[in-house]
């Protein structure tokens, strides 16, 4: 069987990588290999797909299905393997893998085409905000980024793109000061998903909904919860009313999870106005006006 990446996969990597790292053209014979070294039966590869990684699903030598998983080091599948471990499948997808390999993670099957995302919004919200809450655990001892270091990182190219782009500013700063104001304090120690939203909640056999995709950060709760307030952004801006439903979202949002409402407002400030400059630094101009302006909410 040909594995060739989805498209959707190819445009992300670009985004992030637009001169090539090699890992797309080892791709096709890294997941033979993978495969092989399992002794599994491929069914097919999953499209569209994620942005970060290839997913095969795949039969097991005892006919059990799994999803086998390549990620390039960018998306730190080793981090992703030790927050799995950690979760021992509670709140999230199980590692079945018995081989240590580079990039490679063999996972419990899921229904990957049934998200969380599919529920009406309001009962979306409420499955997602329960499934967030059991991964919240102590880290344990391996070294994960912790929020400061991650968003440290994600300042420093905020600020560029607000040099060379003035109407950036007042959006950079105001979400710069909210990270200042917010790292200030003494820092909760809980493993997060790190970037966790509707989307990354699927049906599963063993639990109703399990967590997938994770990119592992240590730090306080209301940073993790802070993607899932502009979940369904576009539907949010659209309604004439949206404003005022993000307000009401943080509020239910932080009451029902037990996180500090204005903590959970500056992180989503802070997370909005990233992924916009970013969107706009790798030519996403409509997703890049669609957080900005929700930003502006906040």
């Amino acid at each position: 069987m040909a594995f060739e990446p989805p498209p959707r996969l190819v445009r992300a990597l670009g985004e992030t990588a637009p001169d090539g790292d090699g890992w797309l053209e080892k791709l096709p014979e890294a997941a033979r290999q993978a495969v092989a070294l399992r002794e599994s039966t491929v069914e097919r590869v999953q499209v569209p797909g994620g942005r970060s990684s290839l997913v095969v699903l795949v039969r097991r030598p005892d006919g059990t299905p799994a999803a086998l998983k390549l990620a390039p080091p960018r998306a730190r599948p080793e981090s992703e393997r030790a927050a799995l471990v950690r979760w021992a499948g509670l709140g999230a997808v199980q590692l079945l893998d018995p081989f240590v390999a580079e990039g490679v993670l063999l996972l419990e099957r899921l229904h990957p085409d049934v998200s969380v995302r599919s529920l009406p919004e309001a009962k979306a919200l409420l499955e997602a905000a329960g499934t967030l809450r059991r991964l919240w655990v102590e880290p344990g001892d391996h070294a994960f980024e912790t929020v400061a270091g991650r968003t440290g990182r994600q300042a420093g190219a905020m600020r560029a793109s607000a040099v060379a782009d003035a109407e950036l500013a007042p959006l950079v700063d105001a979400a710069l000061a909210a990270r200042a104001d917010l790292l200030a304090a003494p820092p909760e120690r809980r493993l997060l998903h790190g970037t966790f939203r509707q989307s990354k909640v699927l049906a599963g056999e063993r639990m109703p909904w399990l967590a997938v995709g994770p990119d592992p950060v240590v730090g306080e709760c209301a940073f993790d919860l802070a993607r899932l307030v502009r979940d369904r952004v576009e539907d949010l801006i659209a309604s004439p009313s949206g404003a005022a439903t993000t307000r009401r979202r943080v509020k239910r949002l932080a009451e029902s999870l037990d996180v500090d409402q204005e903590r959970l407002r500056g992180w989503t400030l802070f997370r909005a106005v990233e992924s916009g400059v970013r969107a706009l630094r790798v030519g996403r101009p409509k997703d890049a006006e669609l957080l900005l302006e929700f930003a502006g909410w906040l």
